[in-house]
């Protein structure tokens, strides 16, 4: 079993950026196949990026590409998020989510285990 926590939200304006860091205990992280989703109020939660077991591939959705950067440090056992030209609709709480595994997965049902959240609020 692997627990989650995430730290990095805040509140920021439109254009700036913001880096989230998820960090996994209680099992060898680097076993796992790691994910981050974000979930708006009164919206289903979305897949935003995720990634392999050893770092080398990573997917986005097509909301988030070219703007956010998934990677892992499995030195560290942590998985960043970095965000970059921020926009009002990235608001939402941020979970990372995990799965062992050495594929990678865009489905909140393919995880196992998620972490509590960080809000993230960007104003315009």
């Amino acid at each position: 079993q692997v627990q989650l926590v995430e730290s990095g939200g805040g509140a920021v304006r439109a254009g700036g950026s913001l880096r989230l860091s998820c960090a996994a205990s209680g099992h060898t992280f680097s076993s796992y196949a790691m994910g981050w989703f974000r979930q708006a109020p009164g919206k289903e939660r979305e897949f935003v990026a995720a990634i392999n077991y050893s770092g080398g591939t990573t997917y986005y959705a097509d909301s988030v590409k070219d703007r956010f950067t998934i990677s892992r440090d499995n030195v560290k056992d942590t998985v960043y998020l970095q965000m970059k030209s921020l926009k009002p609709e990235d608001t939402a709480t941020y979970y990372c989510a995990a799965r062992l595994s050495t594929y990678y997965y865009t489905g909140p049902s393919d995880y196992d285990y998620w972490g509590q959240g960080t809000q993230v609020t960007v104003s315009s």
